[in-house]
């Protein structure tokens, strides 16, 4: 009755949220639109985004700008999610929200490798949502010039730390600067779910999170052999360290398979494997966001007064923004609308 009681309230903003956004049909209705502009009249007159772009000249917004609107959609309503939950949901909401700044730091270390300047409009749509939701000082790190001082800018932030080490060892490549990033923050994940959640919860955010580690690392060890041929040493120091169906005697073998057709039939014996006949390596890619988001879906419809909800509608939002720029992308570059379609449905 408690946890009925504690979401009961955001339950209903979530499904009134949910009920906005952008549906499969009015996709297919966007990449229909001969240009850019018209995309942007089309989403003015949506439930989503009609009453925050209502001032907006479709004529002045070049591509880029609506992206940036898109991406600000994600954290105004990731802000309008944390205005109105108890401080145990926001708290699993802090936590999500550190995928934020991770995109952030990515951009920016991306400049300074590319020897480029940070655009303070190209960090614009995260400006107002970190000011209330995250201690990065993003002025200063924009400012920064190369990775040294970039770091020093995170001194006392939980990023410090992890990037302070690779950059210890010398020659490291964004690739590496990256994967730093994204293991501190799995891993903080996995340690501390544990500490903020209980019964159902708990339960929950081990399912979900669990098969994505799994999927993920999956994904990165055939992608490793098959494209790059990577030593297992070199595989497995770039693992998210944590198992949820995937047994660490397996993840073993796949990794020291002699051949990629090797780990492939391993791959076959797999929880995954067998559970999913139809999956091989090959798709995995594909699959994985097809999981998540079934996963996702299943879970809150379950238990609709559950984490699983407000994890489930942030999913779904960023998954919108997703497929929308893509559409975007399509129309800008002529692709016939079947195609565009395609390659909506698979991201």
């Amino acid at each position: 009755m408690g946890s009925v009681l504690s979401y009961s309230g955001l339950s209903t903003k979530i499904r009134a949220m949910q009920s906005r956004l952008v549906t499969d049909e009015q996709l297919e209705e966007i990449v229909q639109l001969p240009n850019v502009p018209q995309v942007t009249a089309y989403l003015k007159r949506t439930p989503e985004y009609q009453n925050i772009w209502s001032g907006l000249d479709e004529n002045d917004l070049h591509r880029g700008q609506i992206e940036k609107l898109l991406k600000k959609s994600i954290f105004l309503n990731f802000s309008r999610l944390y205005h109105f939950a108890n401080q145990e949901q926001r708290t699993f909401l802090s936590l999500y929200s550190k995928r934020y700044e991770i995109r952030v730091l990515k951009e920016i270390m991306t400049n300074l490798f590319d020897h480029r300047d940070t655009d303070p409009v190209d960090i614009s749509p995260y400006r107002d949502f970190f000011k209330h939701h995250s201690k990065l000082d993003i002025d200063r790190l924009t400012a920064c010039t190369n990775m040294d001082e970039f770091i020093a800018a995170l001194k006392g932030n939980d990023f410090f730390i992890p990037l302070s080490q690779v950059n210890e060892r010398g020659n490291a490549t964004l690739f590496d600067f990256g994967m730093a990033l994204d293991l501190s923050y799995f891993s903080q994940i996995w340690n501390v779910r544990k500490k903020l959640f209980k019964g159902n919860d708990l339960k929950q955010i081990t399912k979900a999170y669990g098969e994505k580690f799994d999927m993920l690392n999956l994904q990165f060890i055939f992608r490793s052999k098959r494209y790059f041929s990577m030593a297992p040493a070199d595989i497995y120091a770039l693992l998210i360290p944590m198992n949820y169906k995937l047994k660490k005697e397996e993840i073993r073998a796949i990794v020291e398979a002699a051949t990629y057709e090797e780990s492939q039939q391993l791959f076959r014996k797999t929880y995954y494997g067998k559970k999913y006949e139809h999956l091989s390596a090959h798709n995995l890619e594909e699959f994985y966001n097809y999981m998540l988001r079934s996963t996702l879906e299943k879970e809150a419809r379950r238990d609709p007064y559950s984490v699983a909800m407000l994890y489930s509608y942030m999913y779904h939002k960023e998954h919108e923004v997703n497929r929308l720029t893509i559409a975007i992308e399509c129309i800008r570059y002529g692709v016939a609308p079947d195609e565009a379609m395609q390659y909506i449905r698979n991201n």
